[in-house]
């Protein structure tokens, strides 16, 4: 996932969709859809995680919000009120984001786009937090509100932190190569072992020039989730929504396999406002 005015994917290094979890809080988080009067506490998110060229801009937020309001998504401290942790994703389709050899192709729409009626695919463009509990939480967001509108798979570009140290140790290494690499079960490089720990276990391709990221040498690999009994959607629509956040939380609670530096998810509320 990434921004507009530069990359940024989810977590651990200064880019594009890499959220780092900086400060430690025992703070309670709520996480519910994102609205435009919460966009100073947005600007101040991304300025505390992000570099002024790689942070959104007021404009940029405020029009993913306005496009996509019910995947504009953030975690706020219950008793601060303060933006803790920011998702934006979009409607895609698989064909767009394989075929795209460029972060940006996918995380706008581009002229002439045909709509995405009817696809059950999203694009994760940005996740920024700050917080060690809020990205578990707004994963059980997103399937609970992919159990209702029918998606069944997410993408997201990710960088590759440690393809150039990986490179400069072996000058012949491939990208693509590097990027498969394993070790205890997971890739080597720690931005992919952090996504693999998502879910995000499918490369589906590793693309030059993607973003530019320094550490990655401008390299992204596109990974893929596929949301779990995404193809039972309509029956568990027909559950109650408790039951529903009960499942959410098995899926993507703090019992799941977890990074070494991830904490136990701290109380979370979480407001059902797709209903």
């Amino acid at each position: 996932m990434h921004r507009s005015r530069g990359p940024a994917s989810m977590r651990r290094v200064s880019n594009p969709l890499t959220p780092t979890m900086q400060l430690a809080t025992s703070e309670p988080v709520f996480i519910r859809a994102l609205r435009p009067a919460d966009i100073d506490r947005l600007l101040v998110l991304e300025h505390r995680r992000w570099t002024t060229g790689q942070a959104a801009s007021a404009e940029t937020l405020l029009q993913r919000i306005h496009r996509w309001p019910k995947l504009s998504m953030g975690a706020f401290g219950a008793r601060s009120g303060a933006a803790l942790a920011s998702l934006f994703l979009r409607p895609a389709t698989a064909e767009l984001v394989r075929a795209a050899h460029t972060w940006y192709e996918c995380a706008e729409p581009r002229p002439g786009e045909p709509p995405a009626e009817g696809s059950h695919t999203l694009f994760g463009i940005s996740l920024t937090s700050v917080h060690p509990g809020a990205v578990r939480p707004m994963l059980q967001h997103l399937w609970l509100q992919a159990v209702q509108s029918g998606w069944r798979e997410v993408y997201l570009g990710s960088p590759m932190p440690g393809l150039r140290r990986a490179i400069q140790r072996r000058p012949d290494l491939e990208a693509c190569s590097y990027a498969h690499q394993r070790r205890r079960g997971g890739p080597v490089d720690p931005q992919l072992r952090y996504y693999h720990r998502l879910g995000f276990c499918e490369i589906v391709a590793v693309r030059a020039g993607y973003f530019p990221h320094e550490e990655s040498l401008d390299h992204g690999a596109v990974l893929r989730h596929v949301l779990p009994y995404g193809h039972l959607d309509g029956v568990l629509r027909r559950l109650p929504l408790e039951v529903l956040r009960q499942i959410a939380a098995g899926l993507y609670g703090a019992g799941r396999p977890a990074m070494a530096d991830d904490q136990t998810a701290r109380p979370t509320t979480v407001e059902a406002w797709w209903l």
